[in-house]
């Protein structure tokens, strides 16, 4: 069963060094599980609710390019939502966030969750 993702989450990038943390800002009236902010799929915004992975490996990124394939820092490039959601949940709207669910780099990286914050809550 599918877990619903909170504000702390560990996320993995296929091209990342070292693994991040989701961020889930406040919008409106926010979802609380388990004292923490439960995330949707529109919390992809880099940076603001995914952190860089360390050093980025990917061999599209421009920067480890110009670096003859040395890893550099990551900044992550994500054009659009975590996929695919949670079809039978939704949080003021946008589907809920749940640990099987993956978002794209613009440099190939998938970025996956490791742990979803949180334990108790499942999504059938």
């Amino acid at each position: 069963m599918a877990q619903v993702v909170v504000m702390g989450a560990t996320l993995k990038c296929s091209f990342g060094i070292a693994p991040s943390t989701l961020i889930v800002v406040p919008k409106g009236t926010p979802t609380i599980i388990q004292g923490k902010l439960a995330a949707t799929i529109m919390d992809y915004a880099p940076v603001v609710n995914i952190p860089p992975f360390g050093m980025c490996t990917s061999p599209a990124n421009p920067a480890v390019i110009a670096a003859s394939g040395v890893p550099q820092p990551c900044v992550p490039v994500i054009p659009a939502p975590w996929i695919p959601g949670t079809p039978r949940l939704s949080i003021q709207s946008p589907l809920a966030l749940n640990n099987t669910c993956k978002c794209l780099c613009t440099w190939g990286g998938i970025i996956q969750i490791i742990n979803p914050g949180q334990f108790l809550v499942t999504v059938p």
